[in-house]
C-alpha cells in the first residue's frame, strides 16, 4: 500500500547568511500581507525542482508546463526548457485542500467535479506497468501497478485517496476505485501528493501526472501530457531536491509570484 502525503520541511540551522535571508523573508511576508497576499510557501523555500503548470483560466482544459531547477534553496531558478502543452480536468482547475483561503477568486475542488487541483503539491512517488527492475533510473519511490492495484475514490472508505493492492488489504471497504492497471494512460505516471496526511473526505482523490490522449482530450482531474516528455520528467525528478507541482491560472500565478517566490514565466 502506498499512502500519498507530504513531509514537514525542516529549515537549516541558523548562520549569518541564513539570518539575512530570514530577514528578507520576513520583509517579503510583511509586504505580501500589506498587499493582501498569503505568506510565502515553505515548500517552495525548500525545493530545488519545480513543475509549473499554468492554465489560461479556471475553466480552461488546456495549459502549459515548464520545469525549473536550482542548485541550492537560495539560488536563482533556471528554466530547463520551453513550455510544453498539456491538458487538465474536463472542467478546468480549482483550489485544492490547503489553499481555500488563498483567494476569494476561483472554485474549490471536490470529489467528482472534474477539476485538477490548484496550489502547490509534492511529487514523491512514480508508478507504471513495468516492474521496479525495469525502472531503475527512476529516483522517486516507485510502485508497479498490478491487476489488483486500485486508487480508492470512495469517500466512505478508510483507504480514500490511497493507492492500494486490494489482494492484500485486510478488508476491501470501497465500492468505487480506479483499477489502475486497466488504464492505458497510466503506463507511466507520477502521484501528485494532493489531499493526504490524512485525506479530507470529499475534497478529491487519485490525482496524477499521466499520459495524455492529445491536446483535444481532458482528464477527470489529473494533469496529462506527451508520454515521451512524461518519461523524461519521471527520470528527472529527484526526491533529494523536494520536487513540487505548482498549478495555477495565469492571473493567480502573476498575483502570487512575488509572495511565494516563484520563478518568472514568459
Amino acid at each position: 500500500m502506498t499512502r500519498r502525503g507530504t513531509s514537514m520541511r525542516t529549515p537549516q540551522a541558523a548562520s549569518t547568511p541564513t539570518v539575512r535571508r530570514s530577514r528578507l523573508a520576513l520583509l517579503a511576508l510583511v509586504l505580501a500581507c500589506r498587499q493582501g497576499l498569503p505568506a510565502p510557501r515553505a515548500e517552495i523555500e525548500a525545493s530545488r525542482q519545480l513543475v509549473v503548470v499554468i492554465t489560461p483560466s479556471w475553466t480552461s482544459t488546456v495549459g502549459a508546463m515548464t520545469r525549473f531547477e536550482r542548485a541550492t534553496p537560495t539560488s536563482a531558478w533556471t528554466r530547463l526548457e520551453s513550455a510544453i502543452p498539456l491538458v487538465v480536468g474536463r472542467t478546468g482547475i480549482a483550489w485544492g485542500v490547503g489553499f481555500d483561503n488563498v483567494s476569494a477568486d476561483g472554485p474549490h475542488k471536490h470529489e467528482g467535479d472534474g477539476k485538477a487541483p490548484a496550489g502547490i503539491f509534492p511529487l514523491d512517488t512514480a508508478f507504471g506497468f513495468a516492474p521496479r527492475d525495469s525502472a531503475q533510473k527512476v529516483q522517486l519511490t516507485y510502485v508497479q501497478l498490478l491487476p489488483t492495484t486500485d486508487c480508492v475514490d470512495d469517500t466512505a472508505s478508510a483507504h480514500y485517496n490511497t493507492v492500494v493492492d486490494r489482494a492484500v488489504v485486510p478488508s476491501v471497504d470501497w465500492s468505487s476505485a480506479e483499477h489502475m492497471r486497466q488504464v492505458s494512460q497510466y503506463m507511466v505516471g507520477v502521484i501528485v501528493g494532493y489531499n493526504a496526511s490524512p485525506p479530507v473526505k470529499g475534497r478529491g482523490s487519485c490525482i496524477f501526472l499521466h499520459i495524455w490522449a492529445g491536446l483535444d482530450s481532458h482528464t477527470a482531474g489529473c494533469t496529462a501530457f506527451d508520454e515521451a516528455k512524461l518519461r523524461e520528467v519521471m527520470l528527472w525528478l529527484d526526491p533529494r531536491k523536494r520536487p513540487l507541482l505548482v498549478q495555477l491560472t495565469a492571473d493567480q500565478y502573476k498575483r502570487l509570484k512575488a509572495g511565494w517566490r516563484l520563478p518568472a514565466i514568459e
